[in-house]
Parts: C-alpha cells; structure tokens; sequence
C-alpha cells in the first residue's frame, strides 16, 4: 500500500505534467472516447494494438485531475502488455477501485487510487480511461 503522501504526489504529478497527453493521426490506431454523464470530463484514447500486444497508447482531452492523472498512469503502464495482461490489470483495476481484493503488484502506480472507493463521486473520474479503453480492445477484437 503506498503512502497517502506518495499517492497525493503521484496523481498530481500526473496531473500537472500527463504522460502521453496528445493526439495521434494515425489510421492504425484505434481512436475511442469516454466521456462523464456528470461532469465535464471528455477523453479521446489513441491505441495502437498489433498482434494482442498495446504497442502505444495516448489521450487528449479536458478532464479533471483524477481523470487525467488515472489517463496518463495507464498510458504508462499498460505500453508492451497483451491485452490478456490488460484484461487482467482491469479486472484488478476496477476491484480495487471498489474496495476489493486486488493485486497491488500488477497494478503499479495505478495502486494510488486504491482509497477512491471512499469518495464515491470520484470512482467515474479513476475508471474513465479504463472504460475507454476496455471499447479500444472491444473493437479490435471485432475486427480480428
């Protein structure tokens, strides 16, 4: 469990400074959009999947500071994962974000929203760019 310190800094961090926070026109990757129906929060994924592998991720976009932090942190840590492992960080993602039993390992940084199931208004903004990406897999396994 990482130090609520450690979790303040890593959301904001993420925040102020997004990784991969950018729009890709590419025709190869598959471009999804998760949007809030409560608050202003609109993000567009940017995913390039070849051969069950998420070879790069990015996303733009206005949101909030929990969902464009929990944006960056899976961009960064979902890169070179198959989307069996992604399936699996999700199912960890969304239990723990509930307050369930999770694996903390394979969630890595994702690990400081473990405490958002407390404010129940804020579990939206942390799952919205997993959500996005859960229709980015959807539709390439579609066209598989």
């Amino acid at each position: 469990m990482l130090d609520p310190e450690l979790k303040k800094e890593l959301i904001m961090e993420h925040y102020l400074h997004p990784l991969n926070k950018d729009t890709i026109e590419d025709e190869k990757y598959i471009k999804v959009n998760a949007n809030s129906e409560t608050c202003i929060d609109n993000i567009a994924l940017f995913v390039l999947i070849e051969d069950d592998i998420i070879k790069d991720i990015h996303f733009n976009g206005e949101a909030c500071a929990i969902s464009t932090s929990a944006s960056s942190i899976m961009t960064k840590i979902l890169k070179d994962k198959t989307i069996d492992e992604v399936k699996e960080m999700i199912d960890n993602y969304y239990h723990m974000i509930h307050g369930e039993e999770h694996n903390e390992e394979l969630l890595e940084e994702a690990c400081c929203y473990d405490e958002i199931y407390k404010q129940q208004n804020r579990v939206n903004c942390a799952t919205l760019p997993w959500r996005g990406l859960e229709k980015a897999i959807k539709e390439y396994e579609s066209k598989k």
